[in-house]
């Protein structure tokens, strides 16, 4: 079970973010292992979590169904109008003087730093002589803002200079990603936001508008190896030994499983959009795993490994 932090955290997102209110079978399908299994359980936790958040001044909306084969099912959204403060008009010696006071009077606060992105503060300042946390990551506040307001945005990434249209940022497994259409490749990208460097700035007027089919839900896969794909998604052949080759079928299926040799052991496809992930996921089975292709995925992981020995 997921950290309760982290739950409401996500789960937060998640009702900002969607399109269409959801039930809590469909909240509790997104947020995978994050809710008990049984209904009763799913239901009083999630019912916690709701009051938790309501208490701290998220509007959580709730609506029930009728009139459909779904009659009595309630749904949940969060009215992004109620949840985002408007209209303060504050000038930037305002909000400075706000960051200060805040970052001064609730060190270590992370509503502190909820209620200056509720205003369009952007991040606590942590050059000034005061205490401030800023939580998770140092450039979610600037995306956040980026996203809500429609705004292009710039940084620096794995050594490449990035302008991205944001669409949303989303928690997985403990990691905020940014979902958005890269400009320099003229396609959607998903970058996890602790790997940026430097800082997030603003790229001219509000002029992004988020794809209608674009759906946050199905954003960010759940396989971290899938992480970044775009099109078709790259794969590699992975010989694994017979004392692992049961967990493997059971984690991939049998309709990935290419070949079976004689001593037991089985050739699988694997996704390897996400290298890192792709290295990782190799490097659990020690040396119980081959990678054979393609030939520069296999170059990769030597040359990752060489580096490492």
């Amino acid at each position: 079970m997921a950290d309760r932090v982290e739950r409401l955290t996500n789960l937060l997102a998640l009702l900002l973010e969607t399109r269409q209110p959801l039930s809590l079978t469909q909240i509790a399908d997104e947020l995978v292992g994050q809710y008990p299994d049984k209904a009763g359980a799913r239901r009083g936790a999630f019912e916690r979590d709701k009051a938790a958040l309501r208490d701290i001044g998220v509007p959580i909306e709730q609506e029930i169904l009728s009139g459909t084969d779904q009659a009595g099912q309630t749904r949940y959204w969060i009215d992004r109008d109620r949840y985002e403060l408007q209209g303060l008009e504050l000038d930037p010696d305002e909000t400075r003087a706000l960051q200060v006071a805040m970052a001064a009077t609730r060190p270590g606060s992370s509503s502190g730093q909820e209620a200056m992105w509720k205003i369009g503060g952007g991040v606590l300042d942590s050059g000034a002589a005061v205490a401030a946390v800023v939580p998770d990551a140092a450039a979610l506040p600037a995306l956040r803002e980026a996203v809500s307001g429609g705004s292009s945005v710039r940084f620096r990434y794995r050594d490449v200079d990035r302008r991205v249209d944001p669409w949303g940022v989303l928690l997985r497994s403990g990691f905020w990603y940014l979902v958005g259409h890269d400009h320099e490749r003229d396609a959607r990208r998903t970058y996890r936001i602790d790997r940026i460097v430097g800082d997030v700035t603003l790229d001219g007027p509000a002029t992004v508008t988020r794809p209608d089919d674009f759906d946050p839900r199905d954003a960010v896969p759940d396989d971290p190896k899938l992480i970044g794909a775009s099109g078709d998604v790259t794969e590699a052949t992975v010989r694994i030994d017979v004392g692992r080759a049961a967990t493997v079928i059971r984690e991939l299926g049998d309709d990935r499983v290419l070949d079976r040799t004689d001593d037991g052991a089985v050739v699988v496809r694997v996704p390897c959009a996400n290298l890192p992930a792709f290295r990782s996921w190799v490097l659990g089975f020690v040396d119980h795993a081959e990678v054979l292709g393609p030939d520069d995925v296999r170059a990769d992981v030597i040359g990752w490994l060489e580096a490492m020995a």
